[in-house]
């Protein structure tokens, strides 16, 4: 159980980081670019349903912060079963 809860805490801070990353432009091309690519192929299969799912609030994207609170709880059960 405790490899699965830290590959979860992992997605979830790939989850944050995707998060801090769409604050800021970025170069085409750029190193930042690429992270920011791989981080979206990683977390767009949780994220994009929940984006169907969830509407934003104004412009504000709350599916990050669902995923996060969601995986959340799946770790704190995981957690307590062990």
């Amino acid at each position: 159980m405790g490899i699965l809860c830290s590959l979860l805490n992992l997605y979830i801070i790939a989850i944050i980081v995707r998060l801090v990353l769409s604050w800021f432009p970025v170069s085409p091309g750029s190193v930042v670019e690429q992270v920011n690519q791989g981080l979206r192929r990683v977390t767009d299969p949780v994220l994009e349903p929940l984006r169907r799912i969830i509407p934003p609030l104004g412009p504000i994207d709350i599916s990050p912060m669902i995923a996060i609170i969601g995986l959340q709880l799946v770790v704190g059960r995981l957690i307590l079963g062990c």
